[in-house]
């Protein structure tokens, strides 16, 4: 799990190279947590982590340079923006 993260963090970066490793780590991290809260309160089977994986790679791929665009209304999220960079 643990080089899945880093192998995430890393790609956020190239995507948005505004944000520092731990910043991105992050962002994974948080993403990952909602997408499997948010299957789990819609009383979704757990697919497992490969799923986990490949939606946030894919949220990484299509929102990754905006991520404090699209996330920044939502609660569960702000923290990540208090950063002096945003």
């Amino acid at each position: 799990m643990e080089d899945t993260f880093h192998d995430l963090a890393e790609e956020l970066r190239k995507k948005n190279s505004n944000l520092t490793y731990e910043e991105a780590r992050s962002w994974v991290e948080a993403l990952w947590e909602d997408f499997e809260a948010t299957r789990a309160r819609a009383g979704r089977s757990y697919k497992g982590q490969a799923v986990t994986e490949r939606i946030v790679r894919e949220w990484i791929m299509r929102f990754g340079d905006k991520l404090h665009e699209y996330f920044s209304a939502n609660p569960k999220f702000q923290h990540l923006l208090k950063g002096p960079k945003h």
